[in-house]
């Protein structure tokens, strides 16, 4: 776990109810940390109002906390690189919060990333369907996952171990992970379109547990030091993370499309998802600036098309949509 914070340590905020509206507290994933410490970094120079503090805990962790609790000193914002689940939504109103906001703040894109002296390296959903499952169809039938390399699945891969550092459960990557390339390629097998309800949905979505996907639970600093330790690897990564490292990953293509931020924008790229923030209305009455912050967050010069955060690599919405976003962070609809 990795904290985005100055000041104040989060410890010693939380151990201070009578000063905790005093500092808004933000639990995130680690997709969209970078971007709201970004922001409030901004925020704190201002001068009217402290810097937040932003926990990097992964979208499903961030979303718990943020659920647990309605007390002064718990999250005001939550953070996910996905939208909240329906499983959660019921956590939070089990917990009293019951007034959310939600605001999607841009887009971020799933890269698949080698170290900068592998070679170029193109894949299909059902190319990286058939290296990470848990099963795949083999004679009709499913069976573990036998494949050992990449050129067993497809002649044109390279002959390399398949060797692939992804998010954890913990991740909001992760969710997409499932949702986007692996339920989308495993469509096209006759073998789990056979299956029904939780059988399909456990073929599609289950990652192979013998070593070829290695869970990271931390931030994505991790993986970019496993890309630049095992050069014949793949990393999952968010879009932020590889624009930032160019001098040493390099991004896959995907369906025949490379990450970029144009064919993010637009659509092109088929892993591309939205960022959201989601705020406890309820805090708006007793956290100092979390109006205000908010306002910071959505303004153009954040995250518009020219803002500080396209600056690191968020990919803004088109003009109309965060318009739309700006207006929800001065009305707070609830969710």
């Amino acid at each position: 776990m990795r904290r985005y914070t100055v000041g104040l340590l989060l410890a010693a905020t939380l151990a201070l109810p009578a000063t905790a509206a005093d500092r808004i507290h933000i639990a995130s994933s680690s997709t969209v940390a970078p971007f709201v410490s970004m922001a409030s970094e901004q925020f704190g120079r201002g001068g009217a109002f402290e810097t937040p503090v932003v926990e990097s805990i992964g979208s499903g962790g961030g979303l718990k906390l943020f659920c647990s609790s309605l007390a002064d000193g718990s999250p005001d914002i939550a953070g996910a690189s996905r939208r909240i689940t329906e499983a959660e939504k019921k956590s939070c109103a089990a917990s009293g919060v019951t007034d959310v906001t939600e605001i999607a703040i841009g887009y971020d894109g799933i890269v698949l990333a080698t170290a900068k002296s592998a070679g170029p390296l193109a894949l299909t959903g059902r190319q990286l369907f058939l290296a990470i499952a848990k099963t795949v169809p083999v004679g009709g039938k499913l069976v573990a996952n036998p494949y050992k390399k990449w050129r067993e699945i497809d002649a044109d891969l390279p002959d390399l171990p398949i060797m692939v550092f992804g998010p954890a459960p913990n991740h909001g990557t992760r969710d997409m992970l499932a949702e986007l390339p692996m339920s989308m390629a495993c469509k096209g097998f006759p073998e789990i379109a056979a299956l029904e309800g939780e059988a399909r949905r456990i073929a599609c979505q289950a990652v192979r547990e013998d070593g070829a996907y290695v869970d990271v639970t931390a931030d994505y600093t991790v993986i970019l030091h496993k890309l630049e330790a095992e050069p014949a690897a793949v990393g999952i990564l968010p879009f932020g993370y590889l624009d930032r490292n160019r001098d040493k990953i390099r991004a896959a293509s995907f369906e025949g499309r490379m990450p970029s931020y144009d064919s993010i924008y637009d659509g092109r790229y088929a892993l591309s998802r939205p960022l959201y923030v989601y705020v406890k209305k309820e805090h708006l009455r007793t956290t100092r600036g979390l109006r205000e912050f908010l306002v910071e967050l959505t303004a153009d010069k954040a995250s518009g098309k020219d803002g500080y955060l396209s600056e690191m690599g968020l990919i803004p919405l088109p003009d109309s949509q965060r318009k739309a976003e700006a207006q929800k962070a001065k009305t707070f609809p609830t969710l």
